[in-house]
């Protein structure tokens, strides 16, 4: 609202407060209390000067009001032109901005569709030179492939020819190597016959030896054994004896047998303390841990 139309509203408001004290105070009435006799006419004359300003006045103030009230839908007038104008103004202002919206959108798709065109071209610019460069590459590549095939084909020559050589010097080793594993082989044979023929005779004289020193340790158990013919006949006891190369008896293992009988070998065994042994190492080695049955002798 103008500065204009608030000072036209307010002289109204104006104008109708004064008018309204004007009739409060003012007295109308053509029927007045009849004042003194000595002041009658001339209380009379002033009445109606008195009401014929007061009616100027209410008439200026009327008009006045006309006038206010002309100004003010003038004023009003003005004010919906005002604002008729503005809202097309603004309908015009949301057209351009709504035309420059589209504008600016076109001119970003415009600006995409162009750098995907330069992307693209230049893509293809990069292709073309890849291959051109990879064209190179590849002829660059034959060309040495064949030289190095050349220079291969030559090596493989002179390797099948040196292969061939040794192939030939190969067989004739192998020839000669064939013949001294057979020669080596027959002579085995024979030294094999002769320790064979050796090592029986050795068992033979081993086996010899480890059961006549046998029969001399039950001899010997026998010697040491404390018989009873009522508790004993007629049974056995099966031990297993350990033994130092010195013959002294490092343990015995009772086995299958008679209880009295083994426990009667066991104490004899231990009572002997010492039993006879081969001093020849293999023998002894064979007879480190002896088995024997104890059978009692009446």
């Amino acid at each position: 609202m103008s500065r204009k139309f608030t000072t036209a509203l307010s002289l109204s408001f104006l104008l109708h407060a004064v008018l309204a004290a004007v009739l409060i105070m003012g007295n109308f009435d053509h029927t007045p209390k009849p004042p003194p006799k000595v002041v009658q006419v001339q209380t009379i004359q002033a009445t109606i000067v008195d009401k014929s300003k007061i009616e100027a006045q209410i008439n200026k103030i009327k008009k006045k009001k006309l006038d206010d009230a002309r100004e003010l839908r003038e004023l009003e007038q003005q004010v919906a032109y005002a604002r008729k104008k503005r809202a097309k103004e603004e309908r015009r202002i949301k057209a351009l901005e709504r035309q420059r919206k589209k504008k600016e959108i076109e001119k970003i798709a415009a600006d995409s569709a162009a750098k995907k065109a330069r992307t693209k071209a230049n893509a293809a610019e990069k292709l073309r030179a890849q291959k051109e460069k990879e064209q190179k590459i590849a002829e660059n590549a034959a060309a040495d492939a064949k030289a190095k095939r050349l220079k291969e084909e030559k090596a493989a020559k002179k390797a099948d020819d040196l292969l061939k050589k040794k192939a030939a010097e190969r067989k004739r080793k192998e020839r000669e190597a064939k013949e001294r594993a057979k020669q080596q082989k027959l002579l085995e044979q024979q030294m094999a016959e002769e320790m064979a023929i050796r090592q029986k005779a050795r068992n033979k004289q081993t086996m010899s030896e480890i059961g006549r020193f046998n029969a001399l340790i039950k001899q010997t158990i026998q010697g040491r054994l404390i018989t009873d013919r009522s508790t004993m006949e007629g049974k056995s006891c099966k031990l297993t004896i350990s033994l130092a190369p010195s013959g002294f008896v490092t343990n015995v293992v009772i086995g299958k047998g008679d209880r009295v009988v083994c426990n009667a070998a066991k104490t004899a065994i231990y009572k002997a303390g010492t039993l006879p042994v081969s001093k020849d190492p293999e023998v002894f080695k064979e007879m480190r841990t002896i088995s024997l049955t104890v059978v009692p002798e009446f």
